[in-house]
């Protein structure tokens, strides 16, 4: 019989609990579900899990696995359950908080091993594949997620369902690992870190610092000529506008604030939204000016915990490309639908064609605003949208803003994983709290929709993802160095520079590595460097006004006139507008 990967996966981590507890009969158990890749499971113990003790937990569950142990399932009492665990502080207390009036709970029982569990699992641990998981690592976890909770031991687990699903994931981490964006930040000398003195924020060497701001020229371009204003909100605002907002309440404790001598407490801008907000209330707007495409590259600054950050992926001072388009009802779908289609449009210049589209529906949170009169127009506003226009979807419930309802982009890398970027969110509530009007066509004052707006979302997250699913191997026109020209001996430095200033007349950032070190040698650190042309020159190349092209990733060279290779060149940086 065969069974979903998520059955496996479950089984697995009943057998990993009960192979822990032979090895170690004083351990707590706390839980552990399926994940995307494997799962994990959650223990207390005094004995602390290492490397080292991956092997024989491996080893123990291929041996339980062997052993044809049957998964058995029975409804019992919470009674019952609280004498069957009764030393598992972490069930018990699960237990207790637990009013089901009487309703029967679900146990399942491997070997000696026994949890809550609604289940399903396999019939017998022969089902299950014997060499298909690998432990990935352990890790800390809160109980419950809360810091103010006991620290538990979290075991995490690659499983899948044959062994050569298991090898061919386990390469591609192997391929991901090379590709780590803070290992290409170091190798192409982009950013580095500063975790003492500023965690979690980016300090941009020159070459990153162009990718950074070619890719904020892109957008910005692109914007213009759809017609995009931009704007610039301060850094620094008054607490009591994201109090009106509603982020201060969502979001208050991941905020940097502070209180003046005056006895006000200012935020740094976690988000550009109040901002936008203020602007458009500014002066009279009419019917005419609508819709208004409002953008702005708001650098943000928001909290977040020292053991999430990771690389240019999560950290805690970020920019985003973010726009508020200001419409009509009637211009609502137009609307959203041009959009989807820009930002389709946008990824594919940068090679990412296969995206996933998500309608996020609202969940039941004491931080949601607005009636649910609002959330049900709203949602079937964006559904009707999606659907009227033949766009796929998936529903994402209980994944909305805490203002409105949203459509996410998810787009797919080259090493095929998938990676939350661009969004649209409709909002009927925030023009509401900030009381924002226009002029109609009949002279009264009537309520703009607005519509949220990120295409890249994080210029840092996005250069992240684009610089791991290139493995730096960057286009032409988006590459800090597209070209470096290195002359085989000083004696061709004369040379090598007049292709450099032929280059740099045309627009194209080149330099010439003039260092007293072996063509060799330089050729090989600037391969590294992922330096996308190599132009090496030579007494052949300076008497025929040719250069010698040595491409990344490509092992054989070409010979081309310096005309032709900087007319060539000319038109391969532009912006693929």
């Amino acid at each position: 019989m065969s069974y979903d990967i998520e059955i496996i996966r479950h089984s697995l981590a009943h057998v990993m609990a009960a192979a822990v507890k032979k090895l170690h009969p004083d351990v707590k158990f706390a839980g552990g579900p399926a994940i995307e890749n494997g799962f994990y499971y959650d223990f207390d113990t005094e004995y602390r899990f290492s490397e080292e003790d991956f092997a024989k937990i491996e080893r123990e569950m291929r041996d339980l696995i062997k052993s044809n142990g049957r998964f058995e399932q029975r409804n019992v009492s919470i009674d019952e359950a609280k004498e069957i665990f009764a030393d598992q502080p972490y069930k018990m207390e699960w237990l207790n908080e637990y009013d089901a009036a009487g309703e029967a709970l679900s146990i399942y029982s491997f070997r000696d091993f026994v949890d809550l569990c609604r289940g399903p699992h396999v019939e017998s641990s022969k089902d299950l594949p014997r060499d298909a998981f690998k432990i990935r690592s352990v890790a800390g976890a809160y109980w419950k997620g809360d810091a103010k909770n006991k620290m538990l031991q979290r075991i995490y687990v690659d499983a899948f369902a044959t062994r050569e699903e298991l090898d061919n994931f386990l390469k591609m981490q192997e391929e991901a690992a090379a590709r780590d964006n803070r290992k290409l930040g170091k190798d192409m000398d982009l950013f580095h870190f500063e975790p003492e003195y500023a965690p979690g924020s980016v300090f941009w060497h020159d070459k990153g610092y162009k990718i950074y701001r070619r890719l904020i020229e892109y957008v910005r371009q692109r914007q213009e000529l759809a017609g995009y204003q931009e704007i610039s909100t301060p850094a620094v605002m008054d607490r009591c506008l994201w109090e009106r907002s509603g982020h201060w309440a969502k979001y208050g404790e991941h905020n940097y604030s502070g209180k003046t001598q005056d006895g006000k407490v200012f935020c740094i801008k976690p988000m550009s939204c109040p901002g936008g907000m203020l602007v458009f209330g500014h002066g009279l707007r009419s019917y005419k000016d609508l819709p208004l495409y409002m953008a702005e590259f708001g650098k943000v600054h928001r909290y977040e915990a020292a053991g999430g950050l990771s690389g240019l992926m999560r950290v805690r001072e970020f920019t985003q490309d973010d726009a508020h388009i200001f419409c009509t009802e009637e211009q609502l779908e137009e609307e959203v639908v041009k959009i989807l289609r820009f930002i389709k449009d946008i990824y594919g210049k940068f090679g990412f064609d296969k995206i996933t589209m998500k309608l996020a529906t609202r969940k039941e949170s004491e931080f949601r605003i607005g009636s649910d009169e609002i959330w049900d127009k709203a949602e079937g506003a964006l559904k009707h949208a999606l659907e009227s226009n033949g766009i796929e979807f998936e529903i994402a419930e209980g994944d909305a803003a805490f203002y409105g309802p949203k459509i996410d982009n998810y787009l797919r890398d080259s090493m095929g994983r998938v990676w939350q970027c661009g969004t649209v969110q409709l909002d009927m509530n925030l023009p509401e709290r900030f009381d924002l009007s226009y002029v109609g066509e009949d002279g009264e004052k009537h309520r703009p929709i607005m519509l949220h707006r990120a295409m890249l979302g994080s210029i840092e997250r996005f250069m992240g993802i684009l610089l791991e699913s290139t493995g730096g191997n960057l286009p032409l026109w988006l590459s800090p160095e597209p070209v470096v020209v290195t002359p085989i001996s000083e004696k061709h430095a004369e040379y090598a520079n007049e292709v450099v200033n032929a280059l740099r007349a045309v627009g194209v950032n080149v330099r010439a590595d003039l260092r007293d070190e072996k063509v060799n040698y330089k050729i090989r650190e600037l391969s590294l460097a992922k330096t996308p042309i190599i132009a090496v020159v030579g007494e052949k190349e300076a008497a025929d006004k040719m250069v010698t092209l040595r491409r990344l990733g490509v092992e054989k060279q070409e010979s081309m006139p310096l005309d032709k290779f900087v007319e060539m060149m000319k038109d391969a940086v532009k912006l693929p507008l």
